[in-house]
């Protein structure tokens, strides 16, 4: 049996699922539910000077029949006295004291910083996470991504952290900068144990178009807020493994940003996350996602082999290269397994509108075919099929070649003039512009055919 339990940077708990600090952190009562239900830990609601928050608070991205792909927060900090925070901290952790309690914290000057973590550890907290992230009202006042934009402000301040702490810290990054590196850099300067990141992305979700207000809406008005759910899961990959991979780095990270299930958390995970946050998942389906989430990831890691989440970290960065030492020698082509084709013919139309032109309709078929000579293997065709494993990407090369980019540009074989033949799809056929209008667009290969209207149009030569 896989054992799930976690060390990271110091802080134990008994499996790598942890709340972020959000809404579903906001008291003793929602966190020991959440503890109840089989969470390992709870990054608690950014406790500092309470705030007053405006109501609406929150937007969403709905994507045809999925609700929430995206979510966007306009809410502060936690508005409750902080002694009731901390009172509610302890007795969380006379309860559960193997389930980690983290305390994110967000105050300005030294003296605060040192009386906040203090009073933190003091109440029972297992370690701190500062946030540096938040790209709302905080940053407004001077605090939250203002600090994470700024690697010396950032390294300034966790400075002053790792001055009193005695529990480990963790210093959360914000998405909204160029290179999330730099602040992690600095974080690793200051002295601190580990890193979490992405907080969320400035954004706005939309417009109300009667009231011509930005959502969620507040008296007529709105305001940019914090992006997170879903959508945001490729962005949170990519920094994390950025952050992973950097030599200088080399701190424990906890992956936060788009996680609903076991695949999305074993995905940071493989990419050098030791521990996942989860927010938008639990705001949206309640605390009780963590069964499948704890029953998927036991499964997986029974599955490959692995018998702790150590085993996984990282497992997948040795296979992200940079774009220039990929094997330009590998070949796919698409293949459409006729007996499963409904005829939708999406397949054809992303083809021949948003592609290559590879695909041809048949006399006598809704089957589209593949043109094997013109595919290049772009994948896009499988992606809009709605029928799964119904077009597949076989591999076509003999496996025995390797060339990167870095390896032509070395031997001098890469294209130098605006005009040389040896572009990549200079030999490629394409249509004569004038094949995209009236009868003549569905014209293609020489020596091919395609259906239009029950007719067998000849095929176009010469161009």
């Amino acid at each position: 049996m896989p054992d799930l339990s976690i060390n990271f940077a110091g802080i134990k708990a008994p499996n790598p699922f942890w709340l972020a600090s959000a809404p579903p952190t906001n008291s003793g009562y929602q966190v020991m539910k959440a503890f109840d239900a089989g969470w390992g830990g709870a990054v608690w609601k950014t406790l500092g000077v309470p705030v007053v928050n405006v109501s609406s608070r929150y937007g969403g991205v709905n994507y045809r029949d999925k609700r929430l792909v995206g979510f966007n927060n306009i809410e502060l900090i936690s508005d409750r006295p902080l002694a009731d925070n901390l009172r509610e901290i302890e007795e969380v952790k006379k309860r559960f004291p193997n389930h980690a309690v983290i305390a994110s914290l967000m105050v300005q000057s030294r003296q605060e910083w040192h009386d906040i973590v203090r009073q933190s550890q003091d109440a029972g907290a297992d370690g701190f996470e500062l946030n540096f992230g938040c790209p709302h009202g905080m940053c407004e006042r001077g605090m939250g991504s203002a600090v994470g934009q700024e690697p010396k402000v950032l390294q300034m301040i966790v400075e002053w952290v790792m001055e009193v702490a005695t529990k480990p810290v963790i210093v959360k990054l914000t998405p909204n900068i160029s290179d999330i590196t730099e602040p992690a850099l600095a974080a690793r300067r200051a002295g601190a144990n580990a890193i979490s990141l992405i907080n969320t992305i400035q954004s706005i979700v939309g417009v109300d178009l009667d009231r011509f207000a930005p959502y969620p809406v507040v008296d007529g008005k709105g305001t940019n807020g914090g992006y997170c759910g879903p959508a945001v899961k490729p962005i949170a990959l990519n920094m994390v493994k950025n952050c992973a991979q950097h030599p200088g780095i080399k701190l424990p990270i906890s992956g936060i940003g788009g996680i609903e299930n076991w695949r999305d958390a074993v995905e940071h995970i493989l990419l050098g996350a030791s521990s996942v946050q989860v927010c938008t998942a639990a705001m949206h389906f309640g605390f009780g996602i963590i069964r499948e989430m704890a029953a998927g990831l036991t499964q997986y890691m029974t599955d490959k082999g692995f018998q702790t989440i150590d085993d996984m970290v990282g497992r997948a960065l040795p296979n992200v290269l940079h774009w220039e030492d990929l094997n330009m020698k590998y070949k796919v082509t698409a293949n459409i397994h006729a007996e499963k084709c409904i005829g939708c013919q999406l397949c054809y139309t992303a083809c021949e509108d948003g592609a290559h032109q590879a695909i041809r309709l048949n006399a006598g078929t809704r089957v589209p075919e593949i043109i094997e000579e013109n595919c290049v293997g772009c994948n896009l065709c499988s992606l809009v099929c709605p029928v799964e494993e119904c077009i597949t990407m076989e591999r076509t090369d003999d496996g025995t070649q390797r060339l990167t980019w870095k390896e032509r540009t070395a031997a001098g074989t890469i294209p130098t003039e605006f005009n040389d033949e040896r572009a990549g799809g200079r030999h490629h056929w394409v249509p004569a512009p004038a094949a995209a209008l009236g009868k003549e667009r569905h014209k293609t290969l020489p020596g091919k055919a395609r259906l239009i209207s029950g007719e067998t149009q000849v095929p176009v030569t010469g161009e």
